[in-house]
């Protein structure tokens, strides 16, 4: 997450013509003005090697600079703004190849990149900062004033020192799903002087499991989420073209700018056309006008139903927080009490199977006018039963409040969410899931969705 990062200074220095970095990647804030850090080390701002998604281009630039000059770049021609999905980014750097456009080589998801502007070649056995005996920062750049966060979620980040591997070394192709996965067919036998293997999955992600004992120290306050490269979680997305606000924390959580603006949504990363599937809201922030709301829609609602949100235009539910609720173009005043204090949380059951919808607020479920009668285990006292066919997400119509979203992945923001899980063992929330209900991620949509 922003304002957390990595650091190590290698005892010694080791080989800098020679190395090969790896890792997954989830972006959160794209479209920024700053650049995103993910590996650099630095001695002064005229020498220091760098990997980074550009500010405000979303480029993928790999640098290498030394006093001052720049001797080594790439920079990618084709933008990595997906918020969805986890990136697998290999980097090699081998100066002692022959062939001058293969000393700096990039890798995106297994397969390499060719198109890059600039593309500057380093010379023959020429140096990069990386594995000098200065810092070493993951998430964050060494330059005063400019630290460069990362914005998002890295996994299974590894360095091999005086060895130039190709992506075979961290990842393969899925027979099955033809997507690329972390499983390696190559093996690793030595990561070199100061190689790591940075798992990321534990409280201290910076812990070294490649037998180097090169661990990195964490700075700021490290979010260990459920989510990574094998089950991706869905999100919000900041990309909907009518959400206006910002998002943080991995994209889930919504901040919005305006305090009465009907085109003001944003929608989920994942849509689901069956199964049953559960999700939970902390209101962090109250907005004085109580139209925000909550909700789910068909997958194309979100864009009809906030040009007008009295058209009768169908395919959305949207619980008011002043307690009115609204389906399609009807509305019904004091469904359930007002939501109007900050840390709230509200729960949401979306069964696709049979078109219905539950809300609850802190505990417990409603149902009929104003009654805690709902129950989506058995299917009792929907709030909404609906008609619509196709895919639906969960939706949000923010205005000025701010929402922390729990898909599952234990955090509302930083805060950690609670321990209840799905009958499938996925998922980290407040309260108790519905028996048959799934947390939204990519292990529970190939199985139930």
């Amino acid at each position: 997450m922003a304002s957390t990062y990595l650091t190590r200074t290698p005892s010694s220095s080791s080989n800098r013509k020679t190395w090969t970095w790896s890792a997954w990647v989830k972006r959160g804030l794209v479209n920024g003005g700053s650049d995103q850090t993910l590996f650099q080390a630095y001695v002064d701002s005229s020498n220091y090697t760098q990997i980074r998604f550009a500010g405000g281009s979303d480029l993928i630039d790999i640098r290498n600079v030394d006093s001052g000059s720049v001797t080594g770049r790439l920079e990618t021609t084709r933008v990595f703004r997906d918020t969805s999905a986890w990136y697998h980014i290999v980097v090699v750097w081998d100066t002692t190849n022959l062939t001058a456009g293969n000393r700096m080589r990039l890798y995106i998801n297994g397969v390499e990149e060719t198109s890059f502007s600039p593309d500057t070649n380093p010379n023959l056995n020429d140096d990069s900062t990386i594995n000098e005996n200065v810092v070493h920062w993951i998430g964050k750049a060494g330059f005063s004033g400019y630290p460069n966060y990362f914005d998002g979620s890295m996994a299974m980040v590894q360095f091999v020192d005086g060895q130039a591997y190709g992506p075979a070394y961290f990842g393969s192709t899925d027979s099955n799903t033809n997507i690329w996965t972390p499983t390696a067919t190559s093996t690793i036998s030595d990561y070199g002087t100061n190689g790591f293997k940075l798992a990321m999955d534990t409280s201290t992600p910076g812990a070294d499991t490649s037998g180097k004992g090169n661990t990195f120290t964490a700075s700021g306050t490290p979010t260990l989420l459920q989510g990574n490269p094998q089950n991706n979680w869905c999100t919000m997305n900041p990309l909907n073209p009518i959400y206006q606000g910002s998002a943080s924390n991995g994209n889930t959580t919504v901040t919005g700018t305006t305090a009465d603006n009907y085109t003001n949504s944003v929608i989920s990363s994942m849509a689901f056309d069956k199964g049953k599937w559960y999700w939970e809201t902390k209101y962090a922030v109250v907005n004085s006008n109580t139209n925000a709301c909550v909700g789910a829609a068909a997958i194309d609602a979100p864009y009809q139903y906030n040009t007008n949100p009295t058209s009768a235009l169908g395919g959305y539910i949207s619980p008011r927080f002043d307690g009115e609720l609204i389906y399609n173009a009807s509305s019904t005043a004091s469904y359930f009490p007002a939501i109007t204090s900050a840390g709230t949380i509200i729960m949401q059951a979306l069964d696709m199977d049979n078109k219905k919808y539950w809300l609850g607020i802190n505990g417990s479920w409603y149902g009929t006018a104003g009654n805690t009668n709902g129950n989506p285990a058995t299917g009792a006292n929907p709030v909404v039963t609906f008609t619509e066919e196709g895919f639906w997400v969960p939706m949000y119509r923010i205005l000025a409040s701010k929402f922390e979203c729990n898909f599952g992945e234990g955090f509302f923001g930083t805060t950690a969410a609670g321990t209840q899980a799905d009958d499938n063992g996925q998922g980290l929330f407040a309260y108790d899931v519905p028996a048959g209900y799934y947390a939204m991620n990519t292990k529970n949509l190939e199985a139930y969705g």
